[in-house]
């Protein structure tokens, strides 16, 4: 009998122990899931923002200058750009340690990554050229010519082409992933930045720092199909300089961090209009959505913080402190 209950007992603590694993399984994967990494230049470190109590819990040790940060696609981990390692960082979400370097070229900026995750694209500024780097084997595979100073770089969800801005060029360049030919130049504003794409795949959104302005690209034969340009009541136009850049799932509403004017511009992309402006902080430069699409988060790179927006309202509701000078940020769901 007492080797019954002793029996019943262990099975019930056992049973227990189970529940309180899954708990804290499930309560571990709930903070991922609602977690936000900011880069910082000057710090070499990537903030850890809790979205869901809207605060600073710490801080990833990264290589030097970290700049544009990505997941991969398996979500698992990290890549880091970081300009004076000339190396990007890969870091293992799960325990947010790095786990190796990928020695990606001189002084990185912006980068993309195919989607099956094999390969990078990476804007290689000095060498006026956009290089394609095998993850697997470490090495480059081809190094393709565009104008100079290339920016923002993106993939086609088919993988079948990669878009490339030239800051000095005023152009974006249509590249074939599979021959690394470029197939066409387009001519966009002044100092094109960033790339967002709809849904659809029917337009490509350019940013253009020193137009204040987007270029509006339709993807069936190139062309630039209209030019949404910016005002901010107070600010000088030359204070207008637009440079991230991102969409909602639906392709309804987009965001543009519109750089040292310190707002964000929500707009209407069927009508192209501009229906609400949100004051962030000093530099607003790039911003990312939570899957949920209800907070939009603001990188502000002269005032060392970041703003979390409201969507519904488009109302700025909190700044959070993070590390000097930074640049990116990804929220991992």
């Amino acid at each position: 009998m007492h080797n019954m209950l002793e029996t019943k007992m262990n099975k019930l603590v056992f049973a227990r122990s189970l529940l309180g694993g899954a708990a804290m399984v499930a309560m571990s994967l709930l903070a991922q899931a609602q977690t936000a990494y900011v880069s910082s230049e000057k710090d070499h470190t990537l903030t850890v923002i809790d979205l869901k109590t809207q605060a600073v819990t710490g801080t990833v040790a990264t290589c030097k200058r970290p700049r544009h940060v990505q997941v991969t696609p398996d979500g698992k981990k990290l890549l880091v750009a970081c300009a004076e390692s000339n190396a990007a960082d890969v870091i293992d979400l799960a325990t947010r340690k790095s786990v190796g370097r990928l020695a990606i070229g001189e002084d990185p900026e912006a980068f993309d990554l195919s989607p099956d995750g094999k390969t990078l694209y990476i804007s290689q500024e000095d060498d006026a050229a956009l290089g394609f780097f095998d993850i697997a084997s470490g090495k480059f595979t081809r190094t393709v010519e565009v104008g100079k100073e290339p920016e923002g770089v993106k993939a086609s969800p088919d993988g079948k082409l990669v878009w490339v801005t030239s800051e000095v060029a005023n152009m974006v360049h249509v590249v074939d992933a599979a021959t690394g030919k470029v197939v066409k130049n387009i001519k966009v504003g002044k100092r094109p930045r960033r790339l967002a794409l709809t849904p659809d795949g029917s337009q490509l959104w350019v940013t253009n720092e020193m137009s204040a302005s987007v270029s509006v690209v339709s993807t069936k034969d190139w062309s630039v199909t209209d030019t949404i340009r910016f005002e901010v009541k107070g600010a000088r136009a030359t204070d207008i300089t637009p440079v991230g850049i991102t969409m909602t799932k639906d392709g309804k509403q987009a965001f543009v961090a519109l750089g040292r004017a310190n707002h964000v511009a929500f707009v209407e992309v069927a009508t192209r209009k501009t229906t609400a402006l949100a004051l962030v902080g000093k530099r607003a430069w790039n911003v990312t959505l939570d899957k949920a699409e209800k907070q939009l988060l603001v990188v502000n790179g002269l005032s060392d913080d970041v703003t979390l927006v409201d969507v519904a309202s488009a109302k700025s509701i909190k700044s959070l402190p993070v590390g000097r000078v930074p640049y990116g940020a990804v929220i991992v769901e």
